[in-house]
């Protein structure tokens, strides 16, 4: 999630800009400083990835391989520092790096949004994340698009870190209150854990919108096979901090089922570049399987406290995505036994079902192709035109985890030129 500077006593930030954040800002610094000292072992990567690639083109020289990854920090570390050019640079032309489902706010159907603007303005103190703060609904309520705008008309809307945040600010009011439940599973256990040992308090309801990426990357990978004029999805980087909970095992059936290689992978440069010249390598030896390469954070079988946790507190669901519809199993909602938590019976809200979800993405925004990986965001007419990181119009250009946002701040090619210079690939 979007990490936002706070002072010692929650809730609300001073600073809701994620991008300005001082603790992003360092670690930017540090990942870029890490990476002009490593060009050694990023020479070593690129002269692999072009020996596999080139491998590759020997077969079928018009052939592109595409590798999908499923995290939107992955996609971050990509166009940050400039590796889809660096790999250009290297030789490695008939390779793709696509980004794919790896922002849970943008796939957010815009009803909770909607509702929880409703809520904020009828006196609910509503928590959030930064990032879910400024994302805009389809519809206004009320003269307001977004919990930022529901705030600004006088709505309690109040950013937090976490959903512990929520509980301990909670705690010190009895008002009615809700919590946006956004994220993958990454999030699930703080959300269960909190439940399980009694620690939230009865007027703090949460909404659960976890969403589950491996039955998203099954539908995605069937999706981008559909159209027979392009290429399949010849690889995938899997989500390394969903990873650290769910385990490498969990990516076991993606590489069975379609015979194509994962990688689970860490977020700094050579990271990124260790996945791409694994899955070149297993393609180029016929293989397909599950290679953790981010062995400092997870296991194959993952932490399974957690799992444990939120099988009990949460129960599989179908789950609508924004612009896109229903993915089977792919949500979490809260068990009958812990209904007094759940801000959809408490506030008499109807979830959505396959019959009442509706397109829910304003005219010409192409955020659901761009999310499945079937579109850029330079492909969107509104890129950078209508929609800016300003004046956002789809969801992707809210979240540092969004793909056109990611594009639009950080397009400009990185410390590729620089890297490619350094390590004699220019």
């Amino acid at each position: 999630m979007a990490c936002v500077s706070t002072p010692q006593d929650f809730p609300v930030a001073p600073t809701l800009d994620c991008w300005k954040c001082p603790v992003m800002k360092r670690e930017m610094e540090a990942l870029e400083l890490a990476f002009r000292r490593k060009t050694s072992i990023t020479s070593t990567l690129l002269h692999n990835i072009e020996k596999y690639s080139r491998e590759l083109r020997e077969r079928d020289g018009r052939y592109v391989y595409k590798v999908m990854d499923f995290c939107g920090t992955h996609e971050w570390t990509i166009v940050h520092f400039g590796l889809r050019s660096l790999l250009e640079k290297a030789g490695a032309r008939n390779v793709e790096l696509v980004a794919g489902p790896g922002c849970p706010v943008c796939v957010t159907p815009s009803y909770y949004i909607e509702h929880s603007i409703k809520l904020a303005l009828e006196g609910v103190v509503v928590y959030t994340y930064g990032d879910v703060f400024k994302v805009p609904a389809l519809r206004p309520v009320k003269g307001a698009r977004s919990l930022a705008e529901a705030k600004a008309l006088g709505g309690d809307v109040r950013v937090v870190h976490s959903f512990l945040h929520a509980v301990i600010d909670a705690r010190k009011h009895n008002k009615d209150s809700l919590f946006v439940g956004i994220g993958f599973e990454t999030v699930a256990p703080g959300y269960s854990e909190a439940i399980l040992k009694g620690l939230v308090p009865d007027h703090l309801k949460l909404m659960s919108l976890v969403k589950l990426t491996p039955p998203a990357m099954f539908y995605t990978l069937e999706v981008v096979r559909e159209k027979p004029t392009d290429y399949p999805i010849s690889g995938v980087i899997a989500p390394g901090h969903v990873s650290t909970i769910v385990g490498g095992k969990a990516w076991q059936p993606v590489a069975e089922q379609f015979q194509i290689p994962v990688v689970v992978a860490g977020f700094e440069p050579n990271d990124v570049l260790a996945a791409v010249a694994e899955i070149l390598r297993q393609m180029a030896r016929g293989e397909h399987k599950v290679v953790i390469e981010y062995t400092r954070a997870v296991t194959w079988e993952g932490d399974l406290k957690a799992q444990s946790s939120i099988r009990t507190v949460f129960e599989t669901v179908d789950s609508a995505w924004r612009g896109i519809g229903y993915i089977p199993k792919s949500g979490l909602a809260l068990r009958e036994e812990f209904r007094r938590h759940d801000a959809f019976a408490y506030f008499g809200i109807s979830d959505l079902t396959p019959e009442t979800w509706r397109y829910d993405l304003p005219a010409n925004c192409r955020c659901a192709e761009v999310t499945l990986g079937k579109a850029k965001p330079t492909d969107c007419p509104l890129f950078m035109k209508a929609c800016t990181p300003d004046r956002p119009i789809g969801p992707c250009m809210v979240s540092v985890e969004g793909t056109c946002a990611i594009w639009a701040r950080f397009g400009g090619g990185g410390l590729a030129d620089e890297i490619a210079r350094a390590v004699g690939v220019f």
